[in-house]
């Protein structure tokens, strides 16, 4: 009977490769991306209006970007990656 011990042995400690943190982190600067597209447009007096919030890059661009990011993200903790041989 086998102990649990060995049923890892070969892999590393760590739940993700290099190339999933990797990954994870390009989704957050994307998300970080997307999210700063998306501000800004306001005015300062409210009983004005703005065309600016209705801009290419607030409405399809900041929306796709943070879509894009939590696609990568997803990917990134859903991918299994091989082992390195170099590792071993």
């Amino acid at each position: 009977m086998s102990t649990p011990s060995n049923v890892n042995e070969g892999r590393n400690a760590f739940p993700f490769e290099r190339r999933n943190y990797l990954f994870f982190l390009i989704g957050i600067g994307l998300l970080v991306l997307g999210y700063l597209l998306m501000s800004g447009g306001g005015v300062e007096d409210p009983n004005e209006f703005s065309e600016a919030i209705f801009s290419f890059r607030r409405i399809t661009l900041a929306p796709l970007m943070v879509m894009l990011g939590y696609g990568v993200i997803f990917y990134s903790i859903l991918k299994r990656f091989p082992a390195d041989s170099a590792a071993s």
